[in-house]
This record gives structure tokens, C-alpha cells and sequence, in this order.
């Protein structure tokens, strides 16, 4: 078995051309280096070092396996400085979220607070309930973030049962109507099915609700009245899309009142969309939150409030 001692000793024999001076410089003997040597030449089944008239030399398959091992050990020194040190203490966090500005509001709360002494990493994925799920399986997030409608409850939560993940309501809500202040339906008080037939709808195009068929969910999810529609998958397309073509609309989940005067837009509720929609916070079960964890759910909790 090759271990890290090995891969030193050939690298310092590498640097000083010569098997005396590079044991004298790992302070042992010169028959115990020659014997680890040919012990590691043994286990790889090739030759790494000829004797030369200048001394000891690489041969080519020896010159090879050299940059393994010094990529292997710069490795090993990077990942030990970097968590020996008492400088790198990290602030760690990461959610994956359905694309919301109340979601958005709260994330960009909770970064102004960022200690700017420390390492910091922060991850915030917007994605489907079904990423959401899996980058807490696969891609070791913390926290997600997974929206749906209500009608779909059962089948998500066998699911988060099934995945052994745990599960608390974030928010329940009807979506609004986001247009431009300047869209032509802006003005109205009761905006009905027929008033939407000759505007363009923006839409998220990855819906997605376990043990259904794709088909079945965008039958649920799009509005039946409507035949022309963007699809974006990032939430600054959109705003900018609802503010510069002006018969645009898209369903959303309630915006702050700050998002609705930066982008000219309004929402307006629309009393044909009784569906009703929820978010929910999901982690692996026996997680324990973290400060920053429980300081990015506060700011969640107080977003959910804006008007």
C-alpha cells in the first residue's frame, strides 16, 4: 500500500539527484530510504529512479508517477493548511429555493450580514422542488426551499417521508398577477380569464411533481386560457421581460412592495386563480441548524410578511 511517506521520499530524491543527501535531509538512513524505495517500485511494478553519471535520475515511467505524487502531496498540504490554520474559520451556508423575490429578499438580508473576517461560502440555488430535493441527497445543501400546490401535498410529502427528510410550512398563498405598471390591464379591478387570451405569459418550464406525469403537472400548473407563453428559468429574465414587453404577465407567489417600484411593476389578485400554493422548508432529519441557518430563517420569516 502506497502511503504519503513514500511519495516524500521520491520527491526528495528527485530534488537532490542523490539517495545520501535526501535521507540525510529526511533524517533517516540511507539502506532504510533505498529500502522504501524499492519497496514502493515493488507495488507500482515499475522502475522510478537509474543511476546516472550525475547521479540518480528519473526514468520516463519514474518521471511520470513523479507528478502524481507531487499534485497528491500539494493536495494534502493545501487541505491541511486550510483547516489547521485558526484564520480559516468558515461560515458555511446553502439553500436551494423556488424562484421567489420574498425568498430573494430574505437571502440578500441575511448576506448584508456576512462577517467580513472570516472565510465565507454561500450557496443560493433557485431551481424545481425536485433539485431542491436532490442537492440535499447528492450535492450535501444544507437547507431547500420546495413549492407546490396544495392539491399535490400527498405525494410530496411520501415522498420527503420516503427520502427521510424533515419538513416545516414555510408560507401558504395564492399567486398574483405581476405586470408592468404599464400594462394595459394595470389599471382594471377584476382582471378575468378572457381579459388574459391576447397577452403573453411568462413561465417557469420545469415543473415538477413526483409519481405525475410531466404533462399532467404542466396541465395543472399553466393556465388553460392562455397559448402564448415565454418560458424563462431565472428570475432576472423575467422582471426584465414583464417591464419591457408591456403585455406580458406572469403568476407569482406575493412580491415585496421594494421589488415592485425597482422593476415599475404591480401584482394584482386575480379572483380566477384559486389554487393555493406552499412553501416549505425541508432538511435531512436529525440536522441540527446552524447560527447561520437559524439567522437565514429568521430573515425568511419576516420577508413572508412584507406588503
Amino acid at each position: 500500500m502506497i502511503n504519503l511517506l513514500h511519495l516524500k521520499y521520491v520527491l526528495e530524491v528527485e530534488k537532490t539527484s542523490s539517495i545520501s543527501k535526501a535521507a540525510a535531509n529526511m533524517y533517516m538512513g540511507q539502506p532504510n530510504l533505498s529500502r522504501a524505495i524499492k519497496e514502493l517500485e515493488k507495488i507500482l511494478g515499475i522502475t522510478i529512479f537509474k543511476r546516472t553519471s550525475k547521479g540518480i535520475s528519473p526514468t520516463p515511467r519514474g518521471e511520470e508517477f513523479l507528478q502524481y505524487a507531487k499534485k497528491i502531496i500539494s493536495q494534502v498540504e493545501e487541505v491541511t493548511a486550510m483547516y489547521k490554520s485558526s484564520k480559516t474559520e468558515k461560515q458555511s451556508f446553502s439553500i436551494s429555493v423556488p424562484r421567489a423575490s420574498y425568498i430573494s429578499h430574505a437571502f440578500t438580508e441575511f448576506a448584508k450580514n456576512i462577517d467580513l473576517s472570516l472565510t465565507a461560502e454561500f450557496y443560493y440555488k433557485e431551481t424545481n422542488s425536485m433539485r431542491a430535493i436532490s442537492n440535499i441527497l447528492q450535492a450535501d445543501y444544507r437547507l431547500g426551499i420546495i413549492r407546490y400546490q396544495a392539491a399535490f401535498e400527498e405525494y410530496f410529502k411520501v415522498m420527503l417521508y420516503e427520502k427521510q427528510l424533515a419538513f416545516e410550512p414555510v408560507r401558504q398563498f395564492s399567486y398574483v398577477l405581476l405586470m408592468s405598471k404599464d400594462n394595459p390591464l394595470a389599471k382594471k379591478t377584476d382582471i378575468k380569464a378572457d381579459d388574459l387570451k391576447n397577452f403573453i405569459e411568462i413561465a417557469h418550464a420545469d415543473p415538477y411533481v413526483p409519481s405525475l406525469p410531466v404533462i399532467d403537472v404542466k396541465k395543472a400548473e399553466l393556465s388553460t386560457f392562455v397559448n402564448k407563453r415565454i418560458y424563462v428559468f431565472e428570475r432576472a429574465s423575467q422582471f426584465e421581460l414583464l417591464n419591457k414587453i408591456k403585455k406580458t404577465f406572469m403568476w407569482v407567489s406575493p412580491v415585496p412592495e421594494e421589488q415592485l417600484k425597482r422593476y415599475n411593476l404591480v401584482q394584482k389578485k386575480c379572483s380566477i386563480n384559486k389554487k393555493i400554493y406552499k412553501d416549505i422548508l425541508i432538511y435531512r432529519k436529525n440536522y441540527r441548524f446552524t447560527p447561520l441557518d437559524e439567522k437565514f430563517i429568521k430573515e425568511l420569516n419576516k420577508a413572508k410578511l412584507l406588503k
